[in-house]
């Protein structure tokens, strides 16, 4: 199977449980993490701008679970159990999108959401800032569509279509461009 193609994560990998100070209290499979109202868990945000300033965009697979067909920011996962966020970071890069970053860390937050009766993201979510560093070859298991937007776009889709965005990327960029824009301005111009 092709990079394009293949099946990166399975609904048994077991993903770390932490509190909300992010000490880890536990493992859990990915399933039982997003079961229900979910149980809290390490994960990440990645937000990749190109040279013109412009953020990458993910829609997500139809065969995702929760919010499927949504888009997103351009990479979100876990890390695993025994993996580092840096390293967690480039291996779903990879994954996703067959590229590298250079990546910052900006800030972390807990939420909790909900997807219809199919189950919970609850999560304390590290986000990142970066720049994309070559070409990016989305993996159709994982993505369904991708696209570049300018800031001001963003702002405009999110004003008259929120709901066709994911609940922690509205809440991500929110923050980011009120409490850390002058970190998001070198990224984003």
């Amino acid at each position: 199977m092709s990079d394009l193609h293949r099946a990166v994560s399975s609904e048994s990998e077991e993903l770390i449980l932490v509190d909300s100070e992010d000490n880890e209290v536990g493992y859990r499979s990915k399933a039982d993490c997003h079961d229900g109202p979910g149980v809290l868990h390490r994960a990440f945000s990645l937000f990749l701008f190109n040279d013109k300033g412009e953020l990458l965009l993910q829609q997500r697979s139809a065969e995702k679970r929760l919010w499927p067909g949504y888009w997103s920011n351009s990479c979100c996962s876990h890390p695993r159990r025994g993996e580092t966020l840096s390293i967690a970071t480039m291996r779903r890069l990879h994954d996703e999108l067959n590229t590298a970053a250079d990546l910052e860390y900006v800030y972390q937050f807990c939420y909790q959401a909900e997807f219809n009766e199919l189950g919970s993201e609850n999560e304390l979510c590290h986000v990142y800032l970066g720049r994309i560093n070559g070409a990016i070859q989305p993996n159709e298991s994982e993505i369904a569509a991708v696209r570049f937007v300018s800031v001001s776009n963003m702002d405009e889709e999110l004003a008259t279509q929120p709901q066709r965005f994911t609940p922690w990327f509205m809440q991500e960029w929110q923050a980011l461009k009120e409490s850390y824009g002058e970190r998001l301005a070198r990224y984003a111009m």
